[in-house]
């Protein structure tokens, strides 16, 4: 016999089924892991019956592609609303950079889980990041090339895949909920890659002489 509360779950509406069990997946998943996470446990805290799980993804893997999904397009919405047309593409793309970082650092368990778990899915998990890593890229051609064309379709993505790497590496680190700090290398990045000098402020001094070994 169904409980009271999953019983009012499954009768609300299709799209509120599908929110619930994606917050779910978020909740599981960035406690214990994609490995460790059951769909019994993600249907248990949406409050929803397994057969409506199954009504809405084929399995675990699929549920968390399209959390991974619906993280990432929100990420690409706060991108795009921080945008100042009426300024110079670089002020636009370091104000848009924090805005992104601020947004990922707001959730710092959920986002370790998403960029981490998605390199352990196989080609699933590959084609999925490639589909909003170019969103991504399409993001940046626009902004930037709106009066003129200055970054070039694979610019961009080389531009995203390294700002992509710099997050995992922030992550890694254990220095999610700072992820701020990137900005200044991430804006710098996309500079380079666009053939523009970068001002003195954000140039990386050069060591002298052979690097120190530890003592």
């Amino acid at each position: 016999m169904k409980s009271k509360s999953t019983t009012s779950a499954d009768s609300a509406a299709p799209n509120e089924h599908r929110a619930r069990l994606l917050q779910a997946m978020a909740t599981v998943a960035a406690a214990q892991g994609l490995a460790a996470t059951s769909i019994a446990a993600v249907v248990a805290e949406a409050g929803v019956s397994k057969r409506t799980f199954y009504e809405h993804f084929t399995d675990k893997d699929d549920c968390f592609l399209a959390l991974y999904r619906a993280a990432s397009g929100s990420a690409l919405r706060t991108l795009r609303d921080s945008v100042q047309a009426d300024r110079p593409w670089q002020d636009q793309v370091e104000h848009a950079l924090d805005a992104y970082f601020a947004h990922l650092a707001s959730g710092p368990q959920l986002i370790r889980m998403l960029f981490v778990e998605i390199h352990h899915l196989g080609e699933a998990g590959a084609r999925v990041r490639r589909e909003v890593m170019q969103h991504l890229a399409d993001f940046m051609l626009d902004t930037i090339n709106a009066g003129e064309e200055v970054l070039t379709p694979t610019m961009a993505v080389a531009a995203v895949g390294g700002i992509q790497e710099l997050v995992l590496q922030a992550i890694e680190r254990g220095e999610a909920a700072q992820l701020g700090r990137l900005t200044p290398s991430a804006s710098a990045v996309v500079r380079l890659l666009a053939g523009v000098p970068l001002e003195p402020s954000m140039a990386v001094p050069r060591q002298k002489g052979p690097p120190k070994r530890a003592s």
